[in-house]
């Protein structure tokens, strides 16, 4: 980094380059939209950045980050015409390792899981991809959403089983055709 990129932008550069993957995985994950996940991550890093006064605490910088995302969305959300209440919205392979079949098997896992998620109220797809998929506690999930913990928890709970349901036929499905494959 430059002498005057140190100036300009001090400490805080290098920690928000490094989120920038981290809340792109998120904006996907909520919104299922690579153009509108770029738009997002983009808004969020501009809007971080005329607000970087207002950090406290260097430590905290990732829920930060993810809060005023979450309140990028929420504005676009509220942009759009198509809705009546948020809230109702509620791998590389390494060479040699694994087989085309397996590939494709898990490739087809993870389009299932995934497909499964997107058809999860926006809520629960939020609290999910914070607790499971970016490792936050539930009290930072809850300063993040702007949410009680109990409502985390509650919408945790029902996201997992709503996910255990939405993909137990498919795993009982693909297993039975494992095994008539193998018969063949």
């Amino acid at each position: 980094m430059t002498m005057i990129s140190r100036l300009l932008f001090g400490p805080f550069r290098p920690g928000i380059e490094a989120l920038r993957p981290a809340l792109y995985r998120l904006a996907y994950a909520w919104c299922h939209d690579a153009a509108l996940a770029d738009d997002l991550v983009q808004e969020t890093l501009s809007r971080a950045w005329t607000r970087r006064a207002q950090l406290r605490d260097e430590a905290s910088l990732k829920a930060w980050m993810v809060t005023i995302m979450n309140r990028c969305w929420i504005d676009h959300l509220r942009s759009r015409c198509d809705f009546d209440d948020v809230e109702a919205w509620e791998d590389t392979l390494e060479s040699g390792a694994e087989s085309p079949e397996a590939c494709c098997n898990r490739e087809q896992i993870i389009a299932c899981v995934r497909a499964a998620v997107a058809r999860l109220p926006l809520g629960q797809r939020q609290v999910l991809t914070l607790v499971d998929l970016e490792e936050f506690g539930y009290a930072e999930v809850a300063g993040i959403l702007d949410i009680p913990v109990g409502t985390v928890m509650s919408r945790l709970s029902r996201a997992r089983a709503s996910l255990k349901n939405l993909l137990e036929p498919t795993t009982t499905q693909s297993a039975a055709q494992t095994v008539l494959r193998r018969v063949k």
